[in-house]
């Protein structure tokens, strides 16, 4: 695979809500690209991930809600991530964003975070900069486990 599938793919996966950090990290290395490129590039990708949300939010969400079966569907989410962060936010304020999606598990990321922040009426701004921090610390966090778990892997493997 090139480099520029490598990077597609990579930000594809860093992209996405499902996948996110723990996607596009494991996948770029896997595929070659070291993980100095990996981290950064992947960490800006899902870091973009707050300002369109909030945009969406912001903009073309108000008029998706006419719709019955999204509008369904976008409360059954949003009351699964209140549940979630409500505890955090109303003790650490917008820094329990921050913990929030530094955590490198499923539902808890950038997009998560972005509408949590949405939400609980934490300010644009805050909610940008916590989800920075915290998509920051979340990519250390994997590239960091990634990296060691292959160096500790490659000792029970023999050189030829």
């Amino acid at each position: 695979m090139n480099t520029a599938s490598i990077l597609l793919w990579t930000g594809l996966l860093s992209f996405l809500p499902i996948s996110e950090l723990r996607g596009g990290i494991p996948f770029a290395i896997a595929s070659g690209l070291p993980w100095y490129w990996a981290y950064p590039f992947a960490v800006v990708l899902n870091a973009l991930v707050a300002p369109v949300c909030w945009l969406f939010l912001a903009t073309l969400h108000k008029y998706l809600l006419a719709l019955t079966w999204y509008r369904n569907f976008f409360d059954r989410f949003v009351e699964r991530a209140r549940a979630k962060l409500h505890k955090g936010i109303q003790k650490w304020g917008w820094l329990g964003i921050t913990v929030f999606v530094a955590i490198p598990l499923p539902l808890t990321g950038a997009w998560t975070g972005t509408l949590g922040g949405w939400v609980l009426g934490i300010s644009k701004g805050k909610t940008m900069i916590a989800v920075l921090l915290g998509v920051g610390i979340a990519g250390a966090l994997v590239t960091t486990i990634l990296v060691l778990g292959l160096q500790a892997f490659s000792l029970f493997i023999k050189k030829l």
